[in-house]
């Protein structure tokens, strides 16, 4: 479809489409609904038949205890309110691929209703309201290609006559293509983590058909649809009713009305074209099944039932955020699959860091597994090499480029990741800062022009020299940073002992001012800190650790020994330098970010982040902040009686609650 022109856009502002979705899923049962007959894909035409699915004469259907389950498991799992009586109808109508003239389905006492499923839209979360999940048996397939005479015939398949199926259809709750794309995303995810159906489109396992209609905007009454029926990808979805809405806003526009009909989408010219009327219920002629019983689910059969269902997405995502400590973003990615989230937790629940095996399965494993066109189920890195490698990184034994360059020989070799790190000779990343030196020197001497563009100000020039260090060693950054810093200036002055001793007495001081005002049963009782109180709070609890033996310095892989804090305020920003020394440099780390509270904990979230005078990328080091954040959560808790805390015209501000 072509963009759309000003006009075009105009015409939509004056409109608002109105759409609904009916969604067929295919149980993932072994046998057809009413018989005995495989219900498994891909068998040569109508070798899975019998006079039940043939619809002879004299065949009666008797009811798939699986299927029931199975479609109470999904209408559960769609936070729907399960009927204890349901009643199957005969829903008569004339198709070739249809042998009894009619289909068994379920009209007004289906086996479920009154569901919802959440999706993300432009104005935040939104429930997209289920009407009804019913059961009902699929038709058979017109082929018209594959066989000698597709020229001048159709052939019909009836493999598929009898496979379950159950019938998801939504409220007219959908406003926007887009909508509509995002609630078939969120509805496959939560199907396939039932495991009720693969949700194949391909092969028919899943489809759907969208029912649209405009109205101007402000009006209530809805206006006449059209269904767009059989569109075999979400994508194909989303351009259908983009084109549908604009072509019935066109057709309004030139004075006319709109048919209600069924329509096709043609994915090539990306339009839509009429195909028949659209029926109305009246015309299938619904009436009760005869040859079956009223379908009973008491109770006591729903909760065994409910037992059954999984840990759906949603909840999941939720859990993983709080136990592993990862982003939403994070989440989003690593639950998008079962399997996936399945893999990732293994690895994550083994290693030391959760937040680093998130980053290696999303930046260095899927990214070789799309490369190669494999799922994650196919990858030579297993979740414990995953794990393996995520440790040797945190310890400081490989560097990142390392683990990038081994994790490209496992695929490589099709060999697990410690088979590869064995087979390598067990490789380590340089820690020799003699070594190291030496490269620096001569990078510096041989690079006067960069050397120049650094001292005017430059401050990007130093990854060009972190880079080149990097590649001619097997150093990692951060060490290489350090050792590029040498040894630079403080940017403060450090406080004197007695002016920090008094700082933390009046810390202590203001904090019992205002339990007490609490305890009294005073509302909203605040006290204001300075920068000077909160560093002396600050190291008063990470006291200075005792002078290191001689010839000894920390290592760039251990906790920084951390002294002489200082913070400040300014505006609603919090700004703070710390001593720490590495590789037997002492160095002053700034940084600034925004202080607040969550859950009764203290938050910080970097806006900037140096080393002496040279600046950081925030991205490079908040992960390792917040884990240390994380690490440190008890001593980070807030008192009972604290229920706010912000920073407020350069000073922190804390109110009880």
């Amino acid at each position: 479809m072509p963009a759309p022109s000003p006009a075009d856009v105009a015409a939509v502002t004056r409109f608002e489409p109105v759409i609904g979705l009916e969604v067929h899923v295919q149980l993932l049962t072994e046998s057809k609904i009413f018989c005995s007959c495989s219900a498994r894909f891909g068998a040569a035409p109508n070798t899975h038949v019998c006079p039940v699915c043939l619809g002879l004469p004299g065949a009666l259907p008797v009811l798939n205890r699986k299927a029931v389950e199975f479609a109470a498991l999904a209408a559960m799992a769609l936070n729907c309110e399960i009927r204890e009586t349901s009643i199957f109808a005969r829903k008569n109508y004339f198709y070739p691929d249809l042998p009894k003239g009619y289909q068994i389905s379920q009209y007004d006492k289906p086996l479920a209703e009154h569901g919802w499923v959440e999706i993300s839209a432009d104005r935040g979360k939104k429930k997209v309201g289920i009407t009804r999940v019913h059961l009902e048996e699929d038709a058979g397939k017109s082929l018209h290609d594959g066989f000698p005479q597709a020229a001048e015939q159709t052939a019909i398949d009836l493999n598929r006559s009898g496979v379950p199926l159950i019938e998801i259809v939504t409220e007219p709750d959908l406003e926007s293509p887009a909508e509509a794309f995002e609630f078939l995303a969120r509805l496959k995810e939560i199907i396939l983590y039932t495991g009720i159906s693969d949700c194949n489109m391909e092969e028919g396992s899943l489809r759907c058909d969208a029912n649209v209609s405009v109205r101007r905007r402000g009006e209530t009454r809805l206006g006449t649809k059209t269904e767009v029926k059989n569109v075999n990808s979400f994508r194909f979805i989303r351009e259908a009713l983009a084109y549908e809405i604009e072509r019935q806003i066109e057709v309004i526009d030139s004075g006319e009305r709109v048919v209600q009909e069924t329509r096709l989408y043609n994915p090539s010219e990306g339009k839509t074209y009429g195909m028949r009327s659209k029926e109305q219920a009246h015309d299938y002629r619904y009436f009760p099944e005869p040859d079956l019983f009223p379908l009973i689910v008491d109770e006591r059969s729903q909760a065994e039932i409910r037992r059954k269902l999984p840990e759906l997405p949603e909840a999941r995502r939720f859990r993983m955020r709080e136990q592993f400590g990862i982003t939403d973003y994070d989440t989003q990615v690593l639950t998008s699959s079962k399997s996936l989230a399945d893999q990732f937790e293994s690895a994550a629940k083994a290693a030391k860091n959760p937040k680093r095996v998130a980053n290696l399965v999303q930046s260095e494993l899927m990214g070789r597994l799309k490369a190669r066109n494999l799922e994650i189920g196919d990858s030579p890195i297993s979740m414990r090499g995953v794990a393996e490698s995520a440790d040797l990184v945190e310890s400081g034994t490989i560097s990142g480029k390392m683990l990038k360059d081994l994790y490209d020989l496992a695929f490589e070799r099709s060999k697990d990741f410690p088979k590869i790190y064995e087979e390598e000779g067990r490789p380590q990343q340089t820690t020799d800062t003699s070594a190291l030196d030496k490269i620096i020197d001569e990078l510096i001497a041989a690079n006067p022009k960069q050397v120049e563009q650094y001292r005017a100000g430059k401050k990007t020039v130093a990854g060009f020299f972190v880079g080149q260090v990097m590649k001619a060693s097997k150093a990692g950054g951060v060490l290489v940073i350090f050792l590029m810093l040498k040894k630079p200036a403080p940017v403060a002055t450090p406080v004197d002992s007695a002016t920090r001793s008094l700082n933390a007495q009046s810390f202590e001081s203001k904090l019992r001012e205002l339990e007490n005002a609490h305890n009294s049963g005073h509302n909203q009782a605040e006290v204001h800190l300075t920068g000077g109180e909160v560093a002396a709070a600050l190291t008063q609890s990470n006291p200075a650790p005792a002078p290191a033996a001689e010839n000894t310095s920390a290592t760039a892989t251990e906790s920084p020994k951390v002294d002489d804090y200082q913070v400040s305020f300014v505006d609603d920003v919090v700004r703070g330098q710390f001593a720490t020394e590495i590789e037997g440099k002492q160095v002053y780390v700034s940084l600034a970010g925004h202080l607040g509270d969550k859950d009764g904990y203290v938050t910080f979230y970097p806006t900037e982040f140096k080393i002496g005078d040279l600046s950081i990328p925030v991205s490079m080091v908040n992960d390792k902040l917040q884990q240390k954040l994380l690490e440190q959560r008890d001593r980070l808790k807030l008192p009972d009686f604290v229920g706010d805390l912000r920073v407020q015209n350069g000073e922190l501000v804390i109110t009880e609650k």
